[in-house]
């Protein structure tokens, strides 16, 4: 799928791109495996720290903001009590690590330089691709919790725009486990939202800039796909998934990349100032 123009004109047009079968059984357990040993060390007493996928202004303290040039783990809300004590076991309460598993932990780093990855970003327009932020994201049977309709670059907000999103299925998605939702060509609309960071305080909050209303389950597009799926997704395209109430997870690991020479925001959380680029 690369190569022939067919990648960039269904991108533009849809805002994201498919490539079935891009990366098999044998290249993504290494980081399944990689991943359980993050939780494995993951000390779950000292970091009560829920990622809320609903109410997204609420990720404001210290350990999420230093994220950004760490490898830190997050809890399902669904896997704590009113007091903050764990509810299931620590395996199967956290909800994403992030978000310099690119830097920090070789076999992502390894992972992350595939060729095919360089050559589809480039194929969409990227000359010079940096990656700026990587993910785990777990979606735990039973408790995995819904991601509200959101846009990449309400987050990512980098000059000039245009953050890639790369998402890889590390185990089949489907709309039992809450797999992705897309609005097709819904990256042609405004920006909605921005995440805004006072770094004085060391506080976020979500500012609307467009009151155009969200897609809806009923026009988007549900993207049901096997293990070794790769989606490629425009920061503007508006994307949503439902509760995993399934008795099975929906691993996958997301990467965003934007082009080399962009510059963030001031306000923008995402800063690395240590870190550097990440080229691909």
């Amino acid at each position: 799928m690369t190569g022939d123009g067919l990648s960039e004109s269904r991108f533009r047009r849809d805002g994201y791109v498919i490539v079935e079968k891009a990366f098999t059984p044998e290249t993504l357990a290494p980081l399944r495996s990689a991943a359980n040993a993050i939780v494995g060390r993951f000390d779950a007493e000292a970091h009560r720290t829920v990622f809320s996928t609903v109410d997204r202004d609420t990720a404001n303290d210290d350990y999420f903001l230093d994220s950004a040039e760490a490898v830190h783990c997050f809890l399902e809300e669904g896997a704590v009590d009113a007091n903050g004590q764990l509810l299931v076991p620590k395996t199967r309460a956290v909800n994403k690590i992030g978000h310099a598993l690119h830097d920090l932990e070789p076999t992502f780093r390894d992972f992350c330089r595939q060729p095919l990855i360089g050559r589809m970003l480039r194929d969409l327009g990227h000359d010079q691709p940096v990656l700026v932020q990587t993910m785990v994201i777990f979606k735990q049977p039973g408790i995995g919790g819904e991601v509200g309709w959101h846009q990449d670059a309400t987050y990512l907000d980098a000059s000039p725009p245009g953050v890639i999103g790369a998402w890889v299925a590390l185990e089949d998605a489907d709309r039992d486990n809450g797999c992705l939702w897309v609005a097709p060509g819904g990256h042609r609309g405004p920006l909605r939202e921005t995440y805004e960071v006072d770094w004085d305080r060391r506080h976020g909050h979500l500012r609307q800039v467009d009151p155009t209303p969200w897609p809806t389950t009923d026009t988007a597009k549900a993207l049901e796909v096997p293990a070794g799926t790769l989606v490629l997704f425009s920061d503007h395209l508006p994307h949503y998934s439902a509760v995993n109430r399934s008795d099975r997870s929906r691993l996958a690991f997301t990467m965003h990349f934007a082009n080399r020479g962009a510059d963030w925001r001031a306000s923008n959380w995402l800063q690395r100032p240590t870190l550097g680029d990440f080229p691909v």
